[in-house]
């Protein structure tokens, strides 16, 4: 088995922010991300496989950039995610916007191409960044 990983940049603002709770209590829970701000994010797909002998690999890092940027990266590039249909209904939070990620391109390529989705993995700062392997 080989895994191949594809990188990807987007940049979204995003508050972390329960409705239910007061304004204070996000501020107790959430500090300074209770507030509107934005990261460069990146976004790390790996998806595994077993080498074609012809063709000399088994999915085309091309194509896998033009699926996460069709599905991923140009919904949610320059956008507010609390208020982007990608993540509504959702808390916007590294974890969340992993899986939703995971949940938008594993049927794409799981049934389109001689590849499993294996891991996502969003970097939302240089210290810190969520990996992701399904359920």
């Amino acid at each position: 088995m080989i895994y191949i990983t594809r990188r990807e940049n987007f940049n979204a603002a995003h508050r972390l922010w329960n409705p239910k709770w007061s304004a204070e209590r996000n501020a107790e829970i959430f500090g300074l991300c209770s507030s509107v701000h934005g990261h460069n994010w990146e976004m790390y797909v790996t998806v595994k496989g077993e080498v074609d002998e012809e063709y000399g690999y088994f999915m085309d890092l091309k194509e896998l950039s033009q699926i996460i940027k069709k599905e991923i990266s140009l919904k949610i590039d320059h956008t507010y995610l609390n208020e982007n249909p990608f993540m509504m209904g959702r808390m916007p939070s590294t974890e969340n916007v992993a899986k939703r990620a995971w949940e938008v391109l594993e049927p794409i390529i799981n049934e389109n191409y001689n590849a499993t989705l294996h891991c996502i993995k969003v970097i939302e700062t240089p210290n810190h960044y969520v990996e992701y392997f399904g359920e």
